[in-house]
């Protein structure tokens, strides 16, 4: 019998998900994040959320619904930009967040969902990411209500590398291009980045893909994400498959536009 993990909607598979739960959720700005997962949460209910992520959307969209509602509490990302209103939040004492290093980041979930407890790394000796005193939260007022922790640092081969804990989430949402019906998943250019990383720092990974497929027709080569990290599929319609934004989109005219419209 072949196991089958798709789930009949974004809404079932995030139905169960609760108040304080901590979430690992994919894409790199709005590219590749998963956004029905996202608005079904949002309907769900769920709040005091911690989110792990690059950024947190923007405003309007994305992770930024869940922020604009205030149903995030805590987020572990690697920027800020794009969204005033996590900024805002931020400085006005509303949201703890821990900045990282964003390749740092991404090894931390990637650790997480292999077992592995901690590792050192050189990104960040000599800095504040080492020494402590990054502002995680700050008072109405603008002073530091919490700052981050000294990190341990030791030598390896001669250079200097600090200690990172892995992150394992509650649960994870990403959105896959391509997903059988085991789980298995391939990403599409630049949606690789955070969401297979993300998805495997979840106990509970939940994947809204554009296609899904039968076990046993995506080429084993081909397999970004092994289907043992992923625990529900969600299958979305053409027109939701379509629906893939980006922060700004800046064109240019071409020198010879007019001829080529005549």
């Amino acid at each position: 019998m072949t196991l089958n993990k798709v789930i009949p909607s974004a809404a079932a598979a995030v139905a169960d998900i609760p108040d304080g739960a901590s979430l690992a959720v994919g894409g790199f700005g709005l590219a590749g994040i998963p956004w029905f997962l996202i608005d079904a949460l949002l309907e769900q209910g769920a709040t005091d959320l911690t989110i792990v992520s690059n950024n947190c959307g923007v405003d309007g969209g994305g992770l930024g619904l869940l922020l604009e509602a205030h149903r995030i509490t805590r987020v572990i990302a690697s920027y800020v930009g794009e969204n005033k209103e996590f900024a805002r939040q931020y400085l006005a004492g509303e949201l703890t967040v821990e900045l990282t290093p964003q390749g740092t980041l991404a090894e931390r979930m990637r650790a997480g969902g292999s077992g592995i407890g901690a590792f050192f790394t050189p990104t960040g000796v000599g800095t504040l990411v080492a020494d402590g005193g990054l502002p995680w939260r700050y008072h109405a007022d603008g002073s530091v209500a919490l700052a981050s922790p000294p990190k341990e640092v030791r030598t390896f081969g001669g250079k200097q590398m600090l200690l990172e804990e892995s992150i394992v989430t509650d649960y994870a949402l990403v959105r896959a291009a391509v997903a059988d019906k085991a789980g298995n998943c391939v990403f599409h250019a630049a949606a690789r980045n955070f969401n297979p990383s993300a998805a495997m720092a979840g106990r509970i990974a939940v994947v809204e893909a554009e296609r899904v497929v039968e076990v046993g027709e995506l080429d084993p080569d081909a397999v970004h994400l092994p289907g043992i990290f992923v625990q529900r599929v969600v299958e979305l319609t053409p027109e939701q498959a379509a629906r893939k934004s980006i922060e700004k989109r800046t064109t240019r005219a071409q020198p010879n536009a007019e001829e080529i419209t005549r």
